[in-house]
């Protein structure tokens, strides 16, 4: 891991759970990240992991796949049984089953180690700024949409009720929890309801990539977000990409 510039005046109010069991890169990273102005809880396994996660108090759960007790996908699949916080999943190899394992779990993003501490910090803005919505983070065609509705600005899509004001969504009148990522999602399809939107266009806009990233993040997101909203609701295009359906 290269060595971070001076800090940015980074939000000091943010804090991390960095779990990592190699007492090295956990001390590496946290003093890393410490520079870039962030708050570092660390944990050397996925128990106390799951301990710290519990007194609460985070914004961003750092966690490597490879953990003792408890590893890091079983970590991040207990946390997201409770929680919606934003999880960054870190891999020694890069290992496809790894990579998927992750996501499937509940994982937002992941990167593969040893990471560039600029990369690092970039990925774990990328995940806040899903989390911090504002009025100006609703993608312009959806704050356009069905006007006459008032200022709670619903969009209706079927059995699917998506506030684009109060970042709330419900199904046949229940509420649906979706994690940060989920709803940036959501809210990109609904922007461009009909529309095919390819799986590089959603790592930029949602992903906020710069770069051509894994689609499997993309793939696998679509997946979970469709368990939550109906299988049918997003519909694939092979060899293109995916659209959310009107009715």
């Amino acid at each position: 891991m290269s060595a971070p510039p001076a800090a940015e005046g980074g939000p000091s109010a943010v804090s991390i759970l960095l779990v990592e069991d190699d007492e090295v890169i956990r001390r590496a990273v946290a003093l890393a990240l410490g520079r870039y102005g962030y708050r570092v809880t660390t944990a050397g396994d996925g128990l106390s992991g799951l301990e710290r996660f519990r007194e609460g108090g985070h914004d961003l759960l750092l966690l490597d796949v490879m953990l003792p007790e408890l590893d890091g996908i079983g970590l991040c699949r207990r946390i997201r049984e409770t929680s919606t916080l934003p999880v960054l999943m870190m891999s020694a190899r890069g290992d496809a089953l790894d990579v998927v394992s992750g996501l499937e779990a509940g994982a937002d993003d992941y990167v593969v180690k040893p990471v560039d501490t600029a990369v690092l910090v970039a990925r774990i803005r990328s995940l806040l700024r899903r989390v911090t919505f504002q009025e100006a983070d609703v993608p312009p065609a959806a704050s356009a949409t069905q006007p006459a509705q008032g200022a709670d600005r619903r969009l209706v899509f079927g059995d699917l009720t998506l506030d684009t004001a109060g970042l709330e969504v419900h199904r046949d009148g229940e509420p649906v929890a979706l994690a940060p990522t989920e709803l940036r999602l959501l809210l990109e399809f609904a922007a461009h309801p009909g529309v095919v939107l390819d799986r590089q266009t959603l790592l930029r806009t949602v992903w906020d990539y710069g770069w051509d990233g894994d689609t499997r993040v993309v793939d696998l997101c679509v997946q979970r977000l469709r368990k939550k909203i109906g299988a049918d609701r997003i519909e694939t295009v092979r060899g293109f990409g995916y659209k959310l359906r009107r009715h």
